[in-house]
């Protein structure tokens, strides 16, 4: 699955470009990301980065170290999501909900990343929840979109809450599915 997973957020991220620099004139700017290092950063301007994705810099990097840290194998699409490209996090709709799309913006922020994936599955097993792998976060800090590590299903789900709703068979198809949104 690495090449369509790789591709489709290809696709994706390319649509989000060009539908920014055709709105804007610029390509996507971040208020959030301002003065943390990333070699996305194309352009800084008044407390706000302009920026495109750019290669993963680490070849052949996975997220293995989230897996043996739990002793689990993870998803294989997981891999291939937050290790196709460096980007900023970017806004879309899918099925109607908000939602803004994570990505690894840093080696940094790729360690961040990591840590945090391992958190959130801790605290999982702690709760005797199945185990999911964030992918996006929503307006309400409660709820969050996530790949199933078990069945493969992208959900939406409330966090420490067995509370879960399916809304895409598989990461791919939820990936395609998405439509860009340009925020200001």
């Amino acid at each position: 699955m690495k090449t369509t997973i790789s591709s489709v957020l290809e696709q994706f991220t390319s649509t989000y470009i060009n539908n920014w620099k055709q709105q804007t004139g610029f390509p996507p700017v971040s208020a959030e990301l301002y003065g943390i290092p990333s070699p996305c950063v194309i352009r800084t301007g008044d407390e706000a980065v302009y920026w495109e994705p750019q290669p993963f810099p680490i070849a052949n990097a996975t997220l293995q170290s989230v897996a043996n840290a739990l002793e689990i194998t993870l998803q294989e699409d997981i891999h291939p999501f937050y290790t196709s490209q460096l980007a900023g996090d970017m806004a879309a709709e899918f099925e109607g909900l908000s939602i803004n799309l994570l990505q690894v913006w840093s080696e940094e922020d790729f360690t961040r990343l990591q840590q945090n994936l391992i958190g959130h599955l801790v605290t999982q097993k702690r709760l005797k929840l199945p185990p999911t792998l964030f992918i996006a976060t929503m307006e309400s800090d409660l709820e969050m979109v996530s790949l199933c590590n078990i069945s493969g299903e992208v959900i939406v789900e409330k966090f420490g809450s067995k509370e879960r709703r399916v809304i895409a068979p598989d990461l791919a198809t939820f990936i395609v599915g998405l439509i860009p949104v340009v925020t200001s």
